[in-house]
């Protein structure tokens, strides 16, 4: 029953081979011939500019530091202003009893911080206590 299995290769025939490879050829070289154009651009336009860059680098140096800088401070500036709007968002929700995400937590912990605070109060009073006696 094995012997039924085998796949059978369909030829195709010589001139649809023949076709599909110039059209490859043509393509690959379509694709080559632009592509060393394109170096070659950018090559006589670094030729070109690399003079003016030396020429201008002491204006274009602190120019391009002062627009990273500027724009650093203002990418900055918004990722600020947008936690704080969430926090104040948060703040509201939660003073309002919206019951914002982690406010259980931030209720445990503010539990926790007043139990701590009453112990070393009791704490303290009690060595003030003895120190008195």
């Amino acid at each position: 029953m094995s012997e039924n299995n085998f796949q059978f290769q369909t030829t195709q025939p010589m001139a649809h081979q023949i076709v599909k490879a110039a059209t490859a050829v043509t393509a690959g070289g379509s694709l080559l011939v632009l592509s060393g154009l394109i170096l070659a651009g950018t090559v006589i336009a670094l030729t070109i500019a690399t003079p003016l860059f030396v020429i201008f680098s002491p204006i274009l140096v602190p120019a391009l530091i002062s627009a990273a800088l500027l724009a650093t401070g203002f990418v900055a500036s918004g990722g600020f202003g947008v936690a704080a709007v969430t926090v104040l968002s948060w703040i509201y929700r939660y003073v309002t009893g919206r019951h914002p995400p982690a406010a259980d937590q931030l209720d445990s912990a503010g539990m926790k911080l007043a139990m701590r605070a009453r112990e070393m109060k009791d704490r303290a009073a009690q060595l003030t206590g003895a120190a008195a006696s």
